[in-house]
């Protein structure tokens, strides 16, 4: 017998009951979303970003940079999986053995052709509303990052972009340049 789902008023609680059958499941204001799992581009340059930031923030001993899925749980009700996510050395306290609890420093979403809206408008307004500080977006089908920063009036203000081959830098990896060129290569 299949089990029906509610969709809205949902809590840290329903989303720990949801099945884990593969599907991607994020709570945003008590609402649930449920998304496939990425495409081969989306995981490529995950993995690439995720490898570069990984390894300056080891050398550098700065932070630790995460991958979904992991929950960074804000405020009951809300749960989402950010593709990657970074926390300050200084912040670590944020980090337990479950989950992430609270605004990581840099969140970064790779856009999939099914996840535009909920990238650049859903999650962003998520984001902002809880501090994140940081926000990338990575666009694999047209190669472009994008670099916000919270401003003072809660929005998210756009800091720095780049696309095909040219050198990206941005806070709060200000002194570490990415050659895009390397993230879209397949």
């Amino acid at each position: 017998m299949a089990t029906q789902l509610k969709r809205s008023g949902l809590t840290y609680q329903d989303y720990l009951d949801l099945p884990d059958d593969g599907q991607r499941y994020e709570i945003i204001e008590g609402e649930l979303y449920v998304s496939p799992a990425p495409n081969i581009k989306h995981q490529r340059v995950s993995a690439r970003l995720t490898y570069v930031l990984t390894a300056h923030s080891v050398r550098d001993r700065l932070g630790e940079v995460f991958t979904a899925p992991i929950d960074v749980k804000f405020a009951d009700p809300s749960t989402v999986q950010p593709d990657i996510l970074y926390i300050s050395r200084e912040r670590q306290g944020i980090i337990t053995e479950q989950n992430i609890q609270g605004a990581p420093d840099l969140v970064i979403e790779i856009i999939s052709p099914s996840s535009t809206r909920m990238d650049q408008e859903i999650k962003r307004d998520l984001y902002a509303k809880y501090g994140v500080r940081y926000y990338w977006l990575a666009h694999p089908q047209d190669q472009w990052l994008r670099a916000y920063e919270l401003g003072a009036d809660g929005q998210y203000e756009l800091i720095a972009e780049g696309q095909g081959d040219m050198v990206f830098s941005a806070p709060p990896f200000a002194d570490l340049t990415i050659p895009l060129a390397d993230l879209w290569a397949e």
